[in-house]
């Protein structure tokens, strides 16, 4: 099949529902894109899903061009979208433009992600203007989860769900091909679907947006941490892993291996 991009990822609105889930190496990648997966996020969630971190504002750019480059080395069809990390976005027009660059060229990415609007925009002009394609992120954004206080679902306060509509008006103006609205009550999520002429991608909002996407880890199962109440388990790879792992070990300690398996 051929290619997606943003320009297909886009012309979805409306037609056929977008499915899109998180990779952070080649052998995940590979396996979803043989799935046949439309999208695959190489998101900062690298930080609390895989490296240890307690959130995501640990990850770094080298880290990101990292991960995104074992992800696009394993992926033929399906778009890969790459995280602009923690204050990648703060540091001037300039260099928020070269941190997407890196993550196109140096890491193989199609487009990025930017979370959050305001502080952000004028840089999200000037990085599609360099002909790098860009997705927005509103709702509960966790780069900025100490300003939040916490990971609480968003836009449930009238003037916050006014202040998400308007930041999601402004990141179409300026030209995103996609939305991920995350954690928000679902009236919202479907208001701004059914308003907005992109994508609107929905993790935590429930069934009324163009497409979903989720941490691959937490729905298989593979994850350190607490799963959100809103995944559905899909593989407890977790338990299948450890109960591989203990076999092993008592074969070992049995003596049971044979001269071909050594």
């Amino acid at each position: 099949m051929n290619r997606m991009t943003s320009v297909t990822f886009r012309d979805r609105k409306g037609a056929e529902p977008i499915a899109m889930l998180t990779a952070y190496d080649h052998v995940t990648a590979t396996i979803l894109d043989e799935a046949g997966i439309d999208a695959i996020l190489v998101g900062d969630s690298v930080g609390t899903t895989l490296l240890g971190y307690q959130d995501t504002t640990r990850v770094s750019m080298d880290e990101m061009v990292h991960h995104t480059a074992a992800v696009s080395r394993g992926v033929h069809r399906a778009l890969v979208v790459a995280d602009l990390p923690f204050l990648s976005m703060h540091l001037g027009t300039h260099h928020g433009v070269a941190c997407a660059g890196r993550l196109v060229r140096e890491g193989g990415a199609q487009a990025v992600k930017v979370e959050g609007c305001r502080g952000v925009l004028e840089t999200v002009r000037a990085i599609i203007e360099a002909g790098i394609p860009v997705m927005g992120h509103l709702g509960l954004t966790p780069q900025s989860v100490h300003a939040l206080g916490g990971y609480a679902r968003r836009g449930r306060e009238a003037a916050e769900a006014a202040a998400i509509r308007r930041d999601a008006q402004l990141l179409e103006a300026a030209g995103v091909f996609g939305l991920v609205l995350e954690c928000v009550p679902a009236p919202l999520a479907r208001d701004l679907t059914e308003t907005l002429d992109i994508p609107v991608i929905g993790i935590g909002c429930g069934t009324p947006c163009d497409g979903q996407v989720l941490v691959s880890n937490d729905i298989l199962g593979w994850n350190a941490g607490p799963v959100p109440g809103f995944v559905r388990g899909y593989l407890d790879t977790r338990s299948l892993w450890r109960k591989a792992f203990q076999q092993y070990i008592a074969d070992v300690q049995a003596g049971a291996l044979t001269e071909e398996d050594r």
